[in-house]
């Protein structure tokens, strides 16, 4: 089992900046790929970013290409999203996600934590 816990979430203005944060426990945590989905108001979940824990390898959506960055930190167990340029359509709650397998996980992600909700105002 892995456990997921976001942290890092708020309000902001148009243009500005937040960085979520993920902290992972459990078992086998340096074998696991993590990342983020988001689901905003009355839409489906959708995937925003992911990263390898044994290397760098880094994926993100062409909606948040360029403007946010997935980052780790191997010895707290911490994923962390940067967030810039943020826009009112990035409301949404994001999860923390996790999973095995870096294909699953673009879909089916096995493990999630509860969401941490970000609200951009225009």
């Amino acid at each position: 089992q892995v456990q997921l816990v976001e942290s890092g979430g708020g309000l902001v203005q148009a243009g500005g900046s937040l960085r979520l944060s993920c902290a992972a426990s459990g078992r086998a945590v340096s074998t696991i790929v993590m990342g983020w989905f988001r689901q905003a108001p009355g839409k489906e979940r959708e995937f925003v970013a992911r990263i390898t824990w044994s290397t760098h390898d880094t994926y993100y959506a062409n909606s948040v290409k360029g403007r946010f960055t997935i980052s780790r930190d191997n010895a707290k167990n911490t994923v962390y999203l940067q967030m810039n340029s943020l826009k009112p359509e990035d409301t949404a709650v994001y999860y923390c996600v996790a999973d095995r397998s870096p294909v699953s996980l673009f879909t089916t992600p096995e493990y999630w934590g509860l969401g941490t909700q970000v609200t951009v105002s225009s």
